[in-house]
This record gives C-alpha cells, structure tokens and sequence, in this order.
C-alpha cells in the first residue's frame, strides 16, 4: 500500500509509484506532440506500448511484493541486525521517545518513514536526470540501465543479513526507479494525442494488476515461510529478482528505440538543464520554466500544483501507514493485509477501467473535488476504526477517491500551457508530486509514532479539506 500507494501511481496506483512521471523532457520532443502514431496509423496504437505494459507489469509485481513483508522485515531486522545501524538508528531516536512518551514498539514505523521518504527522494531527484538523459541517449539504453540498478538491488536484498544492507538495497532500487518517466516518454514518443489516452490507460492497469497481485504473492510467502528459520526473506526477494530480469530481457529483446537520433538533443548539457530545473523547489512550485504563457494560465497552474502537492503530501503520509496500523492494532497477518489491497485494487481498476478513462472533459474539475472531499471521511473512520468492519468502509472510500483524484488533477493541469509546453507543464506537475511522496511518509510516521493512529488519521483527514476547498474555489 505504500505505493498503493500508490498504490498505487497512476491513480495512488498510478502515481505512488509514479509520480515521478516525465511526459516529455526538453522541448526538442515537442513535435511528436502532434504526430501521428509510428505505425502510420494515427487510429492504431503503436506495439511498443504493449511492450511497455508488460515492462510495467513485471516491474510493478516485483515492486510490490515487499509491501505486505515490510512491517516483518523491520520486526526480523531489529532482532537480528548484524551491523548495528539498526541499533543505533534506535538510540539516536530514543531520546525523542522518552520526551514524548511515544511506545517503543512504533519505532519500526518510524524507520518504515524513513525507508518510504528516501525512496521517493531518490525518484525525485533521479527522474528529470534520466528523462535528460534519455533524451540526449536515446530511451531504450537508459531504461536498460535502469532496469538493471532495480534487479540489482533486488539482488541485494536477497543478501540483506544486516539492515544496513537492506537500506543500500532500497537506496539503489530507489535512484534507479527514473524507468516510470521514460515509460511514459516512450509512449508519448509513439502516440498521438488520439491514441495516447489509450496508452496511459493501459499504464493505470499495470499499475492496478501490480498492486493486486504483488501483494497477494508477498503474503503467500509470508504465510508459507518459517520465519523462525533466519532469512525467511531471500524466496520473496529472488523472485521480485526474477522479475526484474523478465523485465531486463523484455526491453532488450523486444523495445526499440522511439526516438530517433534525429530528434535528439544536441548537447547533453542543454538535455540535462530541463532536468536540473525541476530540483530546484521554488522553481517547481512557480512552474518558472513555464514562459509565454497568459498570466492567468500561470497562476491557474500554480493553484493547481500546490493543491496537488498539499494532497498528495497528506494523502501518502496516511497511505504510507495503514500497512503498520494492521500490522500493529489489527493484528493482521501478511494474508489479511494482501486481502485489504485485493479488495482496494479490484475497486481502483473496475473504476478506472469504466468510468475514469469515458470521464467527459467538463466534468472533470467536479469528479477531482468530489474525490477530494471524499478521501477526508475515508481517512477519518479508518482512525476511528476498531474492528475490520469500519477499517474496510474507510478503505473503500479510500480506493474509489483515489481512482479518481490524481486522474483528474493530471488531466487539468494538462489544459494550459502551449502546444510545445506540454511536457514541461507535466514534468513539473510530476515532481510535485514526487516531493510530496518524499516528504509524506517520513511526517506520517513520525505522527503516527508520536501521538498514536487515531490522531494522526482523523487530523490527517481533515486537513485534506483544505485542498478540496481550494480546488472548488479555483477558477480553472
């Protein structure tokens, strides 16, 4: 769920692990905006999407797998940490702990936080590098390179004795994860704008598939490992290993390269300057590349990216958690975890695959607030919740908001800005999203760590009436 988070990414789906989504780059790529598919047939999707789903899919299995093993991991790390990062991680936060009271059985939710933050840190700062660098490479070499930095760091987790080595693990699979925003490049690259909605539906599927049934496979091995027996992690890890192999071997045999050596950019410098621009905070959040454009545009697209980030900031610092509230105050096993995103995942992608993609444009800002407004009562009874009952309403609520919130916010900012803008307005609309991943869960855990679940979910909560409040005021 930390993903689904995103969850799941595309929606949380769809940005969890996404957000960090690059549509394009550098203006250079700007005419593919309105060319035709590369089949020729502008009705006609191009194969090489395909490709990218199934690159997606054995991406996201492998991804997601850890999800519902992360709370155990943490347990088994604590009990058996051989370098002592763990224990003096602990000591280093003890201190804190006594000033507050807070219970020292959460302090594997802080460390989950900060797992969870740097992870998305790492895309943050890695996606407009890569999306650069692709541009000035080409797609295929850099994604290969990505998908290579992921299985090794599957790889290393299958070593993991030690915490220490299970956090290097995730800090390579996390710089490593820029192959979500060349996905998206490449099938930009090979749309044109009738066919690319097609092409970022089949996206929201891999995602939702990913985050039902990575899961479901992470609990299978949770239920039928001895964890008594010491390493019961290295079955889960060399299969999301596997995976990411699949994925290696898919994009070398059968992705071609959709941006040719003429549309490249010239200079790797000029390539990587879009992509510093988009580290830089203030920058972001004033859409400052974002030129010649009426001043109203502009301010509309800022209104836009701080409710965006607003959302997402709280939405992913309450999502980050909910895997330890079962864990913790439900008792739920790694099969009753994977249950709940069973249940969430098959909500998010009936919605999305029949009402969120036939959305008609002038009813997208009303879909966005009312999906914002509900995710404030889903997270409220999920704190207010005793029993699996109230848990599963609130995460009901939870799945059908999200099917819609990031969808449609995505889909109004992509109005402004002019033709060649396009990628731009979305690359920064993306890294607000990302920061806000980075940011969310290290301050839900320390919330959750410090004053208990229920404050921080029914506080949570209500604070996201904040950014359905301004979304109905905006004049967009």
């Amino acid at each position: 769920m930390a993903a689904v988070r995103s969850r799941h990414n595309g929606a949380p789906t769809v940005e969890t692990e996404t957000d960090n989504q690059i549509a394009k780059s550098h203006n250079n790529n700007n005419k593919l905006e309105k060319s035709p598919s590369k089949n020729g047939n502008p009705e006609k999707s191009d194969p090489m999407i395909y490709i990218i789903f199934v690159s997606l899919l054995f991406d996201l299995l492998a991804f997601t797998i850890i999800l519902p093993l992360l709370p155990s991991l943490l347990e088994y790390y604590r009990q058996n940490d051989s370098s002592g990062l763990y224990a003096v991680l602990t000591d280093r936060v003890r201190w804190f702990q006594q000033l507050l009271g807070a219970p020292e059985r959460y302090i594997s939710v802080l460390f989950g936080g900060f797992l969870g933050s740097m992870f998305s840190f790492l895309q943050f700062v890695a996606s407009p590098i890569v999306g650069g660098l692709s541009d000035y490479y080409g797609r295929k070499p850099v994604l290969l390179v990505c998908a290579s930095g992921i299985a090794l760091s599957y790889l290393i987790w299958a070593c993991s004795s030690n915490f220490a080595l299970f956090v290097l693990a995730r800090f390579v699979g996390g710089i490593s994860k820029g192959n979500i925003s060349l996905c998206m490049s490449v099938i930009t690259d090979v749309s044109s704008v009738k066919t690319r909605g097609r092409g970022m539906a089949l996206v929201g599927v891999a995602f939702s598939l990913g985050f039902i049934v990575g899961p479901m496979i992470g609990a299978l091995f949770a239920i039928f490992s001895d964890k008594s027996g010491g390493a019961w992690f290295v079955l889960p890890s060399l299969l999301a290993f596997g995976l990411a192999i699949g994925d290696l071997l898919v994009l070398g045999c059968c992705l071609r390269e959709t941006l040719p050596k003429e549309k490249r950019v010239k200079e790797i410098s000029s390539a990587l300057s879009y992509g510093l621009q988009l580290l830089n905070f203030s920058a972001i959040f004033r859409f400052a590349a974002i030129k010649n454009v009426p001043k109203k545009d502009v301010e509309a697209l800022r209104s836009i990216g701080l409710i965006y980030f607003l959302y997402l900031f709280l939405y992913s610092g309450l999502e980050f958690t909910v895997t330890f509230l079962m864990y913790h105050k439900f008792g739920y096993t790694s099969m009753d975890q994977a249950k709940m995103f069973l249940t969430t995942g098959v909500i998010m992608t009936l919605l999305q695959g029949s009402v969120v993609r036939r959305l008609p444009e002038a009813k997208i800002k009303g879909y966005a607030i009312f999906s914002l407004y509900l995710i404030v009562p889903a997270f409220v009874l999920v704190g207010l919740a005793e029993g699996s009952r109230l848990l599963y309403a609130g995460m009901t609520l939870f799945a059908i908001s999200t099917a819609f919130a990031v969808t449609c916010l995505t889909t109004l900012v992509s109005k402004y800005g002019n033709d060649d803008q396009k990628g731009s307005v979305l690359g920064i609309f993306r890294s607000l999203g990302a920061l806000a991943r980075a940011l969310g869960p290290v301050v839900g855990c320390i919330a959750f760590w410090c004053v208990g679940s229920r404050i921080t979910y029914i506080a949570g909560g209500l604070l996201l009436i904040y950014p359905a409040m301004a979304l109905q005021r905006a004049r967009i």
